[in-house]
């Protein structure tokens, strides 16, 4: 690849992620470009590889740069996964980025990211689930049975609008 894999991310990204990691893994490099180039991408490597975070990491990228103006209603990335993986997932994947990402921004004195997060599982309160359909958060971590629940209720306009699909552990949902 004669490409910079990083060099398609804003500075704030690329600054955080290189002082967090010596480099992109093959698997990350390869799936920003194609990514980036707008392609449907289906990411097969080990565990530990950085599949997840290759797939937030631009949809992060891409939330924090949009253009100035009125907020697009509904939510624009939608991440799907088996219950078991999310809270390590959202946590190391998610989370942390968004957190580093502020950091970088702090520290440039320039205004930090403001990408929203909403989880919906089937442990979320109702109160909680409202909330998400009142205020959809810009990115939302939902469970397969969830989502299933979500596109059959007044939620499913909420994701009318979403613009990236990041389905995780694709192995463990495709047989249902």
């Amino acid at each position: 690849m004669t490409r910079d894999p990083l060099g398609r991310f804003t500075a704030l990204t690329r600054e955080w992620f290189t002082g967090t990691f010596a480099e992109p893994t093959p698997a990350q490099a390869e799936a920003w470009s194609a990514i980036a180039d707008g392609d449907n991408t289906l990411v097969i490597a080990p565990t530990g590889s950085g599949k997840t975070l290759a797939a937030f990491l631009w949809a992060i990228d891409r939330l924090a740069t949009a253009e100035p103006g009125p907020a697009p209603s509904g939510t624009r990335v939608l991440y799907v996964s088996p219950l078991k993986a999310l809270a390590v997932d959202v946590e190391r994947n998610l989370r942390t980025p968004l957190t580093g990402i502020a950091r970088v921004a702090e520290r440039r004195g320039v205004p930090a990211p403001n990408v929203t997060v909403g989880v919906r599982s089937g442990d979320t309160p109702p109160a909680q689930r409202r909330a998400l359909i009142a205020n959809p958060p810009d990115v939302v971590i939902t469970t397969p049975e969830s989502l299933f629940l979500m596109l059959t209720s007044a939620a499913r306009e909420t994701l009318a609008g979403v613009q990236t699909v990041i389905v995780d552990e694709i192995h463990a949902i495709a047989g249902g």
